[in-house]
């Protein structure tokens, strides 16, 4: 089974994710995980070259799931995939869990991929707010050419209902 799972900073993408990857005993990736080089003193952005290279890797695979909100050099992941999630989750939502997440990831609560500064905070909301206005209609256009395989969750009881779908 390959899945592609897509949606705005604080959607649940890696949430949903890992609890899917898990359940199925499939492997997951993280599409920011190619874009950047994780290192302690800050993240460093891969070359185009690096970042394909590792994608098209997860992409060898015979079963994946890819999560992440990037367009464009993952498409070819989209077609792939036998199922597309699109976490379309109201904005306010969003930027509760991103605050949420910030404050447990500065207490330690939570593990992060990157920095929690309050610049990251403040580019999360950017990016969400670019999302909601300039990528989402983009998205739309390309998940309504594959239609049949994707589904769309806006709230919780769709993802439960999803979740309870893959468990079958």
């Amino acid at each position: 089974m390959k899945i592609y799972i897509i949606g705005y900073v604080g959607s649940g993408k890696t949430t949903l994710a890992r609890r899917l990857s898990v359940s199925l005993s499939i492997p997951h990736f993280e599409t920011d995980n190619f874009v950047w080089q994780r290192q302690k003193e800050g993240d460093v952005r891969n070359p185009e070259s690096v970042r394909d290279a590792q994608f098209s890797q997860a992409l060898e695979q015979s079963s994946w799931i890819i999560e992440g909100v990037h367009l464009g050099w993952t498409d070819y992941a989209m077609d792939m995939a036998d199922k597309v999630i699109f976490l379309d989750i109201p904005y306010h939502t969003r930027t509760f869990r991103v605050i949420f997440r910030y404050i447990n990831q500065r207490v330690g609560k939570e593990q992060a991929n990157y920095q929690p500064s309050f610049v990251m905070l403040r580019k999360m909301f950017q990016w969400n707010r670019y999302f909601e206005d300039r990528m989402k209609p983009e998205l739309l256009t390309k998940l309504g050419a594959a239609s049949e395989k994707v589904v769309v969750v806006n709230n919780r009881k769709q993802l439960d209902d999803l979740l309870i779908e893959f468990a079958k």
